[in-house]
């Protein structure tokens, strides 16, 4: 993923907690696919440079009254809807009551109760919108704030893999955000690119002492008389070997899979939204590019027309009419903001490095089992 580098960062790693972890995979599953937010706590290590995240609680659902038999929980519009109030949900004033609350009863009962961040679920990446950068904003905006934004990606680790990502805004888009200037004169003088909006923190999964001496005491791998003397004709029977299947140490045969139709399919469809989407934003740029030289041509004509006419009255040695009078009878178009293409922009590049990965991996596997399929083909 093309982040900018964490030195520009005060966080240079989040120790995060298993317990985090599976508290976060649960109640992103369970919304599914609606996205999950929550609120993150735990303490900072300003001299490591660490951020350590050891407790996770969601913020409560905001459900609109609704009048019953208006809407169901099938209707587009009111999933839409909820999932509109579930990304606002960290900025929202009834969040941030409800988050002060549960810090100080977790101060009560002696734990880390230093609130550190947020964490959102998504669905094959697309988490880059506008929603996200305010909710990070909120909570950087204050001076000497140490505060990440944990992306989980439900569909990526629904395939056997942990897809949980750390994010912070760069100084430089928050200086940006700040004045609230995204015009394209703005963004060549400060040489803001869709690449400097985010940096990735490393993320480093943590388990108590008590925990891994637990994992010591569950069986060890499946020695070889377990297994079936011959080998196995497909996955379907290694997945229906018990001494497998009870293992948690045994390997993950769901990387043996091949398919990745539904994900890059997915993920293409997304893509070309986005394209589009970003053509939609190029087309607003070049409209107000067109009806701002519509209206300096106007203002050009008026302005020879004025001074031939103050030419004439200084020849008739008349009063001289004012040349400025121009900025009541002509309004310039407002620039629109480019901050939504800026992070159409990054979304593209997020789909489109998902689907350099999805190639990449599957292509491997391909290569791997056509080699073992036919060992006379060259590779």
């Amino acid at each position: 993923m093309a982040t900018i580098p964490a030195a520009d960062s005060p966080i240079k790693e989040v120790q995060l907690s298993a317990l985090v972890v599976m508290r976060i995979i649960k109640h992103a599953t369970t919304t599914f696919p609606s996205p999950a937010t929550g609120c993150l706590v735990g303490m900072d290590l300003p001299t490591a440079q660490k951020l350590e995240i050891t407790n996770s609680f969601p913020f409560p659902a905001s459900n609109p009254d609704v009048t019953a038999g208006q809407q169901t929980s099938s209707d587009p519009y009111h999933q839409q809807d909820q999932a509109s109030l579930a990304l606002a949900a960290p900025r929202a004033k009834s969040s941030v009551s409800y988050q002060n609350e549960m810090i100080k009863y977790l101060r009560e009962v002696n734990v880390d109760a230093q609130g550190v961040g947020w964490y959102v679920s998504c669905s094959m990446g697309n988490f880059v919108s506008a929603n996200f950068i305010e909710n990070q904003a909120f909570y950087q905006k204050a001076q000497d704030e140490r505060t990440v934004a944990l992306v989980f990606d439900v569909s990526r680790s629904s395939q056997g893999s942990l897809n949980l990502k750390a994010y912070r805004l760069s100084p430089a888009f928050v200086a940006a955000y700040k004045e609230g200037k995204f015009s394209t004169e703005s963004l060549q003088k400060s040489n803001l690119r869709y690449q400097d909006i985010l940096t990735e923190i490393p993320i480093q999964v943590h388990n108590s002492h008590l925990l891994t001496s637990y994992f010591h005491q569950l069986p060890t791998n499946p020695t070889t008389s377990t297994l079936t003397p011959t080998l196995p004709a497909s996955t379907n029977e290694l997945l229906r070997n018990t001494a497998i299947a009870n293992n948690p140490f045994a390997p993950n045969l769901e990387n043996l899979d091949l398919s990745i139709d539904p994900f890059l399919e997915k993920t293409c469809d997304q893509l070309l939204d986005s394209i589009e989407a970003h053509q939609t934003e190029q087309n607003n740029a070049q409209y107000y590019q067109r009806s701002l030289a519509r209206e300096q041509a106007k203002i050009q004509t008026w302005q020879q027309k004025r001074k031939q006419e103050n030419a004439l009255r200084t020849q008739q040695k008349q009063t001289l009419l004012p040349e400025d009078e121009w900025q009541k009878l002509f309004k310039l178009p407002q620039e629109p903001s480019r901050l939504e293409a800026m992070l159409v922009g990054r979304q593209v590049e997020q789909y489109a490095r998902q689907v350099d990965g999805f190639s990449a991996v599957v292509s491997g596997k391909m290569f791997g089992a056509r080699g073992n399929l036919m060992p006379g083909a060259e590779v």
